[in-house]
């Protein structure tokens, strides 16, 4: 007898289902190739607009720095030598990918030459304002560790002096003397900063050598910033740094009165005699001095206009120093 096997019929629901699963799998695998195929392009069109980028960066680098000097200084505030030799120096930063050191540098010099905002900087180079931000910040804190090359040692003006301003102070341990930098503070600190102008300052603390090179400088909240105090904090930190330039640490410890070693300061201090003419316009070849004070203040403006020329030389060359950055304030001081 014969066996005859007769399968069922599936039900209409599964044959729905299983239609369905097809088609859902079919639509999913399309779904994903379509994916990796997009992908694909856009990371090769990514790639061709990195590389485009890249190209136009070194274009508008070269641009900037050209053959000649003068559109570097004019650009960047110094020579291409100058920034060679800044790059060497600059050993804890790096560069990446796509960004050299050489840009970063160029990137940093930029923006304190121009004063511009990071944004701008950004649309210029063809960077995120995020990767300018950063490499600012770090190539800043590069810079900042190369204080022991960029402070010059002082040395106190010799015996035999011939230089016509400085021979008159045998001794002296340079000029000092203090400018106003504006700065962009939180509206709840701006009373600490207010100048009696009604700006919004920070003080700057600068010494200055004879050949217009900085020994020292430090900036102080306006608030805090008596003349004599610091004077005194002055003296006090290049003491116990070592950078006073004198031998015996009583030499060293001076407010500007002692016998060894003194600084240059002006009417705000004690060194000029009151009561006298003290500032350098007043005096022509008409008004000479009338008088043995009148003599020494005159010979003391001429010897500590160096820093007030230093301080000039500085916000002419760094456009940044001459109005509010756009920067925060624990990065600006």
């Amino acid at each position: 007898m014969a066996l005859v096997c007769i399968m069922a019929r599936l039900p209409l629901a599964t044959k729905v289902h299983k239609r369905n699963m097809a088609s859902r799998n079919m639509m999913t695998t399309i779904v994903i190739i379509y994916y990796y195929v997009w992908l694909i392009i856009r990371l090769a069109y990514r790639k061709r607009k990195e590389d485009e980028n890249k190209e136009i960066r070194n274009e508008q680098l070269h641009q900037l720095i050209s053959d000649s000097d003068t559109p570097v200084l004019v650009s960047f505030r110094w020579t291409e030598e100058c920034s060679t030799s800044c790059v060497k120096f600059l050993k804890t930063l790096v560069g990446t990918q796509n960004m050299p050191l050489e840009e970063i540098v160029a990137q940093f010099s930029y923006t304190l030459s121009q004063h511009l905002k990071n944004r701008t900087i950004g649309n210029l180079f063809y960077q995120s304002i995020e990767t300018v931000s950063r490499q600012f910040n770090l190539c800043l804190l590069a810079v900042l560790k190369l204080h022991h090359l960029l402070h010059k040692t002082p040395e106190p003006i010799p015996e035999d002096s011939v230089d016509e301003t400085w021979k008159y102070l045998k001794n002296c341990l340079q000029a000092l003397d203090g400018t106003h930098i504006k700065v962009t503070v939180p509206a709840r600190l701006k009373e600490r900063y207010r100048s009696r102008k009604a700006d919004i300052v920070t003080n700057v603390i600068g010494v200055c050598a004879p050949d217009m090179q900085f020994i020292y400088i430090r900036s102080f909240i306006y608030y805090l910033a008596g003349r004599v105090l610091l004077m005194t904090v002055v003296c006090l930190e290049m003491l116990f740094q070592g950078q006073m330039g004198c031998e015996s640490p009583k030499a060293n410890f001076v407010l500007a009165t002692h016998i060894w070693c003194y600084y240059l300061v002006d009417a705000g201090y004690t060194n000029p005699y009151r009561g006298q003419q003290n500032h350098l316009g007043g005096w022509t070849a008409q008004n000479p001095p009338h008088s043995a004070e009148e003599y020494f203040n005159m010979r003391h403006a001429r010897a500590r206009n160096i820093v007030e020329r230093c301080f000039g030389r500085l916000k002419g060359r760094w456009a940044i120093l001459t109005a509010p950055s756009y920067f925060p304030i624990k990065t600006q001081c």
